[in-house]
């Protein structure tokens, strides 16, 4: 079955709107829909959450979590992730309750991290996650290049909120990556952040699992605050395959942007499907891949 067709079933299914379709892929082989075959598929989902809000800023994760059930992902990276943070999203841990609803594990990394309002109170922290079926074998959250909005008077400067797990998936070790790009119109730290993304994948590429052995495989999961043809990103379309969903994501309501991506690694994952559910508990529409790992 297709993606956008299972897509439609179960958002309909789940009371949720429609989709806006990609071009139809070929028809999955037996071997690679039962992971016994040459390739292992896997479906992924970016979502922008709005910390728990939804178009209409109505917070409302359990809304959230039943949409990201109905696409029925294997991974799913999350952005915009609150966690203890504050009353916009009554002080949850939105990445572990999220994880806990869908039945996934669960990888936060903090892009900011602050001392709690009342003394031994959880800190209140705000980031991005990789929520996984599959098992969580190292997690790391690097540093890129960020201009806080935090600090009044920010410069650009080394901060976390570069979130990395590795999954083993049907034996296969994965690198997945969730991120958040710099949001302002201009493009000088989006820049230096692809530079700091393209860096740390490479250095992954060439130390992690399976480095030697065989493909390094890599998927690139995150709101990237610009347009595919942006001159800022171009530099990642060098190794990575941008899974084009076939439409826009943002703003939820009436998307005209497409600024949500999945990206893998060129030689070792190949997409076969994607599209854009349909979904507005979110300010964002999730993007939604189906791939299939190279062996």
């Amino acid at each position: 079955m297709s993606l956008r067709r299972r897509t439609v079933e179960v958002l309909v299914a789940a009371g949720l709107s429609g989709v806006v379709l990609a071009p139809l892929a070929p028809p999955a082989s037996a071997a690679e829909i039962t992971g016994r075959g040459p390739s292992v598929p896997l479906r992924v989902v970016t979502y922008n959450i709005h910390a728990g809000a939804d178009a209409d800023n109505v917070f409302d994760p359990a809304r959230q979590a039943a949409e990201l059930r109905a696409l029925d992902a294997d991974v799913i990276g999350l952005q915009e992730v609150d966690s203890h943070w504050g009353t916009r999203s009554e002080w949850r841990d939105l990445a572990t309750e999220l994880a806990e609803r869908l039945d996934m594990r669960v990888s936060f990394a903090p892009i900011y991290s602050l001392d709690p309002q009342t003394p031994g109170a959880p800190r209140r922290e705000f980031g991005v996650a990789v929520l996984s079926r599959y098992r969580v074998t190292s997690a790391e959250n690097h540093e890129i290049t960020r201009l806080s909005t935090q600090d009044p008077d920010p410069v650009p400067a080394p901060a976390p909120g570069f979130g990395e797990v590795v999954l083993r998936v049907k034996g296969l070790p994965v690198h997945v990556y969730v991120t958040h790009l710099d949001y302002r119109a201009d493009p000088a730290v989006r820049a230096a952040q692809v530079a700091d993304t393209r860096r740390i994948m490479a250095e992954d590429g060439a130390a992690g699992p399976g480095a030697g052995r065989g493909p390094v495989r890599q998927i690139l999961l995150g709101d990237f605050n610009a347009p595919p043809t942006a001159p800022e990103l171009a530099p990642l379309w060098e190794e990575l395959t941008d899974a084009d969903p076939g439409g826009p994501t943002y703003p939820a309501a009436a998307p005209t942007q497409r600024i949500d991506y999945v990206a893998v690694s060129k030689d070792s994952v190949r997409v076969r499907d994607a599209a854009v559910a349909g979904a507005l508990a979110s300010d964002h529409r999730p993007a939604v891949a189906d791939l299939l790992l190279r062996r």
